[in-house]
This record gives structure tokens, sequence and C-alpha cells, in this order.
């Protein structure tokens, strides 16, 4: 008996200790790889700097981006959890090289499934009733497994729809907080280095809106939040929004609505299925469509409400039938004071009335401080803010790249940053990269100009607003 209870003793003692070193293993994992990605690009840098013929050079830079892609997935895939995130945010086919984009596409929602057994211990243990008790059927196998839960598909007894069950893994937060904290680390060093960007307050945000995330209850009360924002506000909701069963959420569980739909990644397969060809007019039509849904749902809660669902990267975009769009996972949402939201508004003007001096009074208003020592300052502050707060691409671009040598981040230095308006920031990047996705180049900040006008009009902050008022009505076809 002795030598079992030891045997015992000693395999939680193995637990304890494993579980104390995980975090500094995945450190040193986070910052080998990085510093071999950042070496490599630092040593190529210098090895192109020798080759003239731009051809050549183009060749070169494709095949250290496939290099790097291979390394970074490696990288994100192997940690999972927070860097998942990371992939979500950098492989868009604007911001990041095309091969960065091919590899990272593929992680969106691709976390390890946690076990079957571990998810029924969580359920059972925050609803306090077996499965048995509560579902009528539960799949084994989940819908899909993201960095922070996974979800699988249920139906409650006695109920006729199914629902799906939201579940967070075993002790992923402790592990996305130590993995935030090295990003912050290596985004204080680049900046320092190599982007004039405050990309620390960037991560600092992340830090708040991720730390968010762990509280499915905040979730709830989040999505409850929107859903009634925008079916009140529209005639039609512009998405739709899963309705959450109240009785069936705790801090770690979160029960809601099913809705039927295919991911938006998959829409083109789907096309292909059934007999649309993805490059014609339906198709096409259908995109339209997709892209309107998504423009009117987000100009409204950013800048009439400021209350947004601040993470519509691919994963969490559902086509249904009709082209319809819903709108999942409300982790991550924020709520911007009426100060930003409408200094905020006023950018929105500027830049779709491409106006540089009003777009440089909006970054003062707004707080993002800027040095520059170029020729044109104002103009070049104009570019900027179209890179970072609109989706238009400029003509005959195909991807934007913020950090190349002739971008206006290297003329014009962003030394300060409120980190509240990088949701703002991240969702308009991922609008924009779906809108590249999708082949349709256009302007956010001129579709949302009269949700714009119409925020700063009912704020008494716009001249002449009730004339606006009656188009933005027109334009948007709302009471």
């Amino acid at each position: 008996m002795n030598g079992i209870a030891s045997r015992f003793d000693f395999k939680e003692i193995q637990d304890k200790v494993s579980l104390h070193l995980r975090p500094w293993h995945r450190s040193f994992q986070f910052w080998a790889r990085t510093a071999d990605i950042y070496t490599g690009y630092k040593v190529f840098q210098v090895r192109v700097s020798f080759v003239k013929d731009v051809q050549k050079q183009h060749a070169m830079w494709e095949r250290q981006h496939e290099l790097a892609a291979d390394k970074i997935y490696s990288m994100c895939s192997d940690l999972g959890g927070f860097f998942l995130k990371v992939a979500q945010i950098i492989g868009k086919p604007d911001l990041a090289p095309a091969a960065w984009v091919r590899k990272l596409v593929t992680l969106c929602d691709q976390a390890p499934a946690t076990p079957f057994d571990a998810v029924q211990l969580v359920l059972e243990k925050e609803l306090g009733q077996s499965i048995g008790e509560i579902f009528e059927k539960f799949d084994v196998n989940p819908l899909g497994s993201a960095s922070i839960a996974q979800v699988h598909r249920a139906r409650l007894k006695g109920d006729k729809e199914d629902v799906v069950v939201k579940v967070q893994h075993p002790g992923i937060q402790d592990l996305m907080m130590t993995d935030i904290r090295n990003l912050q680390a290596f985004a204080l060093y680049m900046q320092k280095t190599d982007i004039e960007f405050d990309l620390y307050s960037v991560t600092k945000e992340m830090e708040k809106q991720i730390g968010y995330e762990f509280d499915f209850l905040r979730e709830a009360n989040a999505m409850d939040r929107i859903r009634r924002f925008l079916y009140e506000n529209n005639k039609n909701s512009p998405v739709q929004v899963p309705t959450v069963l109240k009785d069936l959420v705790t801090r770690r569980v979160l029960v809601m609505e099913y809705i039927d739909g295919i991911p938006i990644l998959n829409l083109g397969d789907e096309m292909a299925k059934r007999g649309i060809n993805p490059g014609g007019k339906m198709a096409a039509a259908a995109k339209q469509n997709i892209l309107k849904s998504l423009t009117l749902a987000y100009g409204q809660m950013i800048l009439k409400s400021g209350f947004f669902h601040a993470d519509p990267h691919p994963g969490n975009i559902l086509i249904c039938k009709g082209s319809e769009v819903a709108l999942l996972d409300y982790g991550q949402v924020k709520d911007l004071p009426d100060q930003l939201r409408l200094g905020y508004a006023n950018l929105v003007l500027a830049i779709a009335d491409n106006d540089p001096a009003k777009a440089k009074e909006s970054y003062r208003e707004l707080g993002i401080g800027t040095v520059s020592n170029c020729e044109n300052e104002q103009q070049e502050l104009f570019r900027l803010a179209q890179t970072m707060f609109d989706t238009k691409l400029p003509p005959g671009v195909a991807m934007l790249q913020p950090f190349s040598e002739d971008s206006s981040i290297k003329k014009i230095g962003v030394q300060s940053f409120p980190e509240e308006l990088f949701s703002v920031l991240r969702t308009v990047h991922l609008l924009r990269g779906l809108s590249v996705g999708l082949g349709i180049n256009y302007s956010c900040a001129e579709q949302w100009r009269p949700i714009a006008e119409e925020a700063l009009y009912n704020a008494g902050k716009l001249k002449g607003g009730a004339k606006r008022s009656g188009y933005w009505r027109r334009y948007f076809g709302r009471n």
C-alpha cells in the first residue's frame, strides 16, 4: 500500500512540476522560433541588397517568404492558443506576403480539440448536472476548435431544435497570458529597432480584450446586447446573431442557438458544388450582398452604438441561405467611449471626402501622435489614415504592404496610439482582408459616410445634419 501511495504522490508532484515549467518551456519555444525567423529576414536583407536585378530580387523575396511562412505556420500550429489569433491577424491577403497567407489561412479554427472526457468534466462541473440529464443528444466530435474554446452540436431534452455548446479548454488562460506578455516584449523591441509604430499599446489592448474572452457570461451579455441593437435598428438585421440560452451560461460554458450555414472560407467550393461559376454574375452578386451586410452591420455597431463585435475573421462568419450572413463568437467586443466614437466618425468623413487637412485634425482629436520629417507631411498622413482605417486598395495595388520602404508608415512615425482604437483598426483590416478574399475592392469609409454623418448630427456636432440625416435613411432604406 505504501508503494502505491508513493507512486501516486510522485505522479502528483510530477504533474505540478510539469504545470509550473510549461510556461517557461513555452516562452523558450517562442523566443527561439521568433529569433530564427527575425534573424533570417535580417540576414536576407543584406544578401538581397547586393542583387541589382529587380526580377531576381522579387524571386528571392518569394523564396524567403515561403521559408518564413513554413516556420511561422509551425510555430502557430505547435503552440496553438494565442498564436492561432496571431495567425488570424497577420495572415491576411492585404497585409502579409502571399506565401504567409497561403499557409496561415488554413489555421483558422484548427486548434487541437480537447478530449471529450475533459469536456464532459468541465460541462458537468459548470452546469451542475450530468450531460445525460441536460441533453437528449450530444455530439462527441466538436464542430470546431479554436484558441480558447471548442463547440459541440447538441439537443436539449424535450426540444426539437439543435443548439451549440461552447466549452472552454482547461488551463488555456494561463498559457495565453504567458504568450501575450512574450509578444509585448517583442513588440517593444520591434518598435525601437524596425517599425516606428506604437506596437506596445496595441499588444496591451490585445491583452485586455483577450482577458475578457475567458468570461462566457460577459460574452453572452454582449451577444444579447448586439442582437437587440441590430434587430431593433433595422427592418431586417444585416447579420444573424445567435440567441443565447441564458439558463445554460456560466463563466466557462455557453449554450446558444444553432445556425445552419457554411464558413465563408468554403464559399467558393460550395458554389462549385452547386454548379455556380465562382467568377460569374450570380457569384459576384452574392459576394456583394455578403460584404454589404457585414459593412452595414459594422458601420452601425461602431459609429452609431460604439459597442461592436471586434473579431470578424473568416472563422466567425457563416453564409446561410440566400447569401445571408451570420456573425459568431462575441468573446472580443469593444465599447468605445463617445469621444472616440465621434472622433472616428470625423475621420471616416475625412477619408470619404478625400480631405487630408480634416484627417490630420481627426488624428489629433483621436489622440494619435505622429512625427514626420518628410516634405509632404499632410498628404503622407492622409495616406497613412487610408492604410490604417479604410478597406479600399489604391488603383493597381493588389496587396497593401504597410511596412515596405515606400509606405507611409516609414515616413510618418506613430509614437502614440490609443489602445481602445486597436479594435477598430483590427476590425477594418479584417474587413479589408475579407473584401480582398472575395475579390471586391471597396471603401468602408465611403459606405459608412451617411452613418458617420447621422452619428455626428445626433451628437450636435454636424451642421446641416437634418438634410444629411434624410440621406442616411434613403441610402440604407431604414426607418
